[in-house]
């Protein structure tokens, strides 16, 4: 039989949320945190891109963590604690849970609580011998999690999520995931690869414009939760890759003059006039593992794609 989820919130949305938001549409160049885009719907979208022809950073991910499944499972050894930050659905974890077989406790961390809940359950049918403690919360700030502290810990974060951060940001985020591990215990992450201009430019302006609609619902994100006045109709979708800063930038470019309220404050957007939702950087090997070796973790092996144009990397903490 199944063990039951236990669930946790330690995720207090509505006055962060409102807080961030606002202070970012107050910014000279507006700017939105990219973890608005995971609402419900927003987190459903995302499944959607993952699976269009043009996003290959998914699959490739996953052949990845399949292909070298019991190399991966061989570096990182006996573990009892798995935790995945912003776990989404949960898809890239079965690799994992498939071969770590001392393996006693999952722990999926994501801020959108009823995707988070509904991915956990569905897992749990899968993995019916697997205690599955399910956290709301922004690993993006310090949490404080159920875990056992004398026991190995690994955690695992996909997706090349940490492009998302700024380089300072990166290595800050470095520093608070190893307040939750002790020396020995590892970090598995994913991380995107520097390449081709096109081939970026592509994965993030699908034909289907599946990407665009799950920029734009940042917007309607912002409009349910704080209640807000955007006109999606009046934004378009804007990505591209910013060689310079080795990142794409995701942007929503105001078609007219406007004026938005939300929670009660009233925004001025000029015509073109941007607001900037999203950055993703690319790392090469020798950049990313610089940057882990930094600040408390040593890259231990890391795993790729016959074109390097993924990479998955196992690091233990150093100190």
């Amino acid at each position: 039989m199944s063990q039951q989820v236990e669930s946790y919130d330690m995720y207090t949305k509505q006055h962060n949320m409102r807080k961030e938001v606002l202070d970012g549409l107050s910014q000279v160049h507006k700017i939105l945190q990219a973890k608005y885009f995971y609402d419900q719907a927003g987190s459903e979208l995302f499944e959607q891109i993952t699976y269009q022809p043009e996003y290959y950073l998914t699959r490739t991910e996953l052949d990845i963590l399949y292909q070298h499944q019991t190399a991966i499972a061989d570096c990182i050894g006996p573990v009892h604690t798995l935790i995945e930050y912003g776990s989404g659905s949960s898809r890239k974890i079965k690799s994992l849970l498939s071969s770590l077989h001392q393996l006693e406790a999952y722990m999926p961390i994501d801020i959108s609580k009823e995707f988070l809940i509904q991915s956990a359950h569905q897992l749990s049918q899968d993995y019916p011998d697997l205690q599955i403690k399910a956290v709301c919360g922004d690993y993006s700030e310090s949490l404080r999690l159920p875990i056992e502290d004398k026991l190995k810990k690994v955690i695992f974060f996909p997706g090349s999520t940490i492009g998302n951060f700024d380089p300072a940001e990166a290595a800050d985020f470095f520093r608070r995931s190893s307040q939750l591990l002790e020396k020995g215990d590892g970090f598995l992450i994913g991380i995107d690869t520097k390449k081709e201009a096109t081939v970026l430019h592509q994965a993030y302006n699908d034909e289907a414009g599946i990407t665009a609609r799950f920029n734009l619902n940042i917007l309607n994100h912002i409009n349910t939760s704080l209640g807000g006045t955007f006109d999606l109709a009046l934004f378009d979708h804007v990505a591209f890759y910013n060689e310079e800063f080795g990142r794409i930038e995701m942007h929503l470019k105001s078609r007219i003059d406007q004026l938005v309220t939300v929670a009660n404050q009233t925004f001025t957007f000029k015509q073109g006039e941007t607001i900037h939702t999203e950055n993703s950087y690319k790392y090469s090997i020798e950049e990313f593992q610089l940057l882990a070796n930094q600040n408390g973790f040593t890259p231990v092996k890391y795993f790729t794609d016959a074109r390097e144009h993924f990479s998955v990397h196992y690091l233990e903490k150093t100190r």
